[in-house]
């Protein structure tokens, strides 16, 4: 009740005392009933304020419309306030307990704050001055050209105002949420690639083991052979040699105690010792090759058994990047091979994966020379083929041609190949190759197809490179499995040629494909 007189006190006239009705504004800043203040000015000679007693400078003082708005705002409050009162106590007896539990914290409830200048109640709301106003700032200089509005429509309006700057961050927040969502995803496929990628690395050295201690057990058994074999050469070697020499020692014996004896004994075996001593045994020679062949076991011993691997071993000059290629692809173990899946992957959207166009990548970006891969093609329908620049986007639909940094050559329906130019240049090939060559001469500026099988050129881009360049293979949708092959780097095999010069060298030569 107290909280309702002190309003009511505020919106009362100072002649009437009563709720204002047409409110005017003197320039003292007192407001009065039009009606009160004429009758006033009627008993008086000098026009003055019944408040302050200061002289008006005008007859026709104007209406104070900020203060009728408050004055009809609280007419229509106190018109439901009988439905109200219930609701008032209630909500008295609710505060007062808050304010007792809560009231350090310096929360007042809405209606209870005043002005820190004149003690009134803040009812109108600044719109220049973004505050809230008594009844007795509104008619303060200050404020006296603003535009002013009751407390309730300007909080309503700004809340409105407010609501519609949130939007912004909501979707940033939003924006926030998808990336850490997205974040926490790849965290969770870096765990399943590394034990994926570590089980496949533990694989390839089990196997390469395997090789090598086979490798192992076969050269070992070699050196053991060959030891049982010149063993046994010189067991026999020693044997005769020892016959021989104990067939001379008694000889030589049987002589010497000739040679002791008496004279007439001495002379009647002499010709007989004279026959024994003169051996015709032919001097005993060594044993040629008698040793270990070490250096057959041990010369260039691992780069034997690095040669004879190549048999296990395949070279490709390009290896896909998984992390480039599009959710509905599968790319092989050894990825060098890519088709299109059954369903899409769940896999991270990071920025270097293509995630509209069925491609993939290759890992190892060419930034000069030359190079060459072929691409096994044979039983598909659809597909593209080339390189691209590094930094082209990869997300959306990707538009193949140079302009937009692609240089490849497509298939489509029907047998059709094109080179993927602006427009698209169609081409007529004799026949259709199961393999297709890429040549890059980056520093020469040319992309090069070729059929591999009588090396007949397909097509020739030539353009002027200025970033790095990556392998772009598109084995496109299966087509209700028409075009279910995949696309398959081929292997190049690896040899090894000896120049011989003043210097002997060994190169590595990559150049030609299995």
């Amino acid at each position: 009740m107290a909280a309702t007189w002190t309003l009511e006190d505020d919106m009362s006239c100072p002649v009437c005392c009563d709720v204002f009705t047409d409110p005017v504004v003197l320039g003292c800043s007192h407001s009065f009933c039009r009606s009160c203040l004429d009758n006033y000015w009627n008993t008086q000679v000098i026009k003055k304020c019944p408040v302050c007693r200061l002289h008006s400078q005008t007859d026709a003082p104007p209406s104070n419309l900020a203060l009728r708005n408050i004055v009809e705002t609280f007419a229509r409050e106190r018109s439901h306030n009988t439905t109200k009162q219930e609701e008032t106590r209630k909500g008295e007896k609710e505060s007062q307990g808050r304010r007792e539990s809560g009231g350090r914290s310096g929360l007042v409830r809405d209606g209870d704050e005043r002005c820190s200048l004149h003690g009134k109640r803040l009812l109108l709301f600044c719109v220049e001055d973004q505050e809230a106003l008594c009844a007795v700032c509104q008619t303060s200089r200050r404020h006296k050209s603003h535009q002013l509005c009751p407390v309730d429509e300007a909080a309503q309006e700004l809340k409105e105002e407010v609501k519609a700057s949130i939007i912004p961050l909501r979707r940033k927040l939003e924006t926030f949420q998808k990336l850490k969502e997205d974040c926490m995803k790849t965290a969770e496929h870096i765990k399943s690639q590394a034990m994926q990628t570590e089980r496949k690395i533990r694989d390839e050295f089990v196997e390469l083991r395997h090789f090598l201690c086979l490798e192992e057990v076969v050269r070992l058994s070699a050196l053991s052979e060959e030891v049982e074999m010149k063993t046994v050469i010189m067991t026999e070697k020693i044997e005769h040699l020892a016959k021989k020499m104990t067939s001379l020692t008694s000889n030589i014996r049987e002589i010497e105690q000739d040679i002791e004896a008496n004279d007439l004994p001495f002379l009647q075996a002499y010709k007989n010792n004279k026959a024994r001593a003169n051996c015709t045994l032919q001097d005993p020679e060594p044993v040629s090759g008698a040793l270990i062949d070490v250096a057959q076991h041990l010369g260039n011993l691992r780069f034997k058994i690095w040669e004879k691997m190549q048999e296990k071993v395949q070279y490709t000059p390009v290896t896909l990047d998984p992390n480039t290629a599009a959710p509905w692809l599968s790319l092989s173990d050894d990825l060098t091979s890519v088709c299109v899946s059954g369903e899409k992957s769940h896999i991270p959207n990071n920025p270097e994966r293509c995630d509209t166009c069925v491609c993939v990548l290759g890992a190892d970006p060419f930034s000069s020379g030359s190079h060459c891969w072929e691409v096994e093609v044979a039983g598909k329908t659809r597909w593209d083929l080339g390189v691209l620049r590094k930094s082209v986007c990869r997300k959306g639909v990707l538009s193949v041609n140079p302009v937009h940094g692609f240089w490849a050559l497509s298939l489509r329906d029907g047998g059709q190949y094109s080179a993927c130019t602006v427009p698209w240049t169609r081409l007529t090939l004799k026949r259709r190759p199961r393999r297709v060559r890429v040549c890059l001469d980056y520093d020469a500026g040319e992309v090069t197809f070729y059929d591999p099988t009588d090396m007949s050129l397909i097509y020739t881009f030539r353009d002027k490179f200025k970033e790095p360049l990556l392998p772009y293979l598109c084995p496109c949708v299966s087509d209700s499995g028409r075009n279910a092959e995949p696309l398959k780097i081929c292997p190049a095999k690896v040899s090894l040629l000896h120049d011989v010069g003043d210097c002997h060298v060994l190169t590595l030569v990559r150049g030609h494909f299995l």
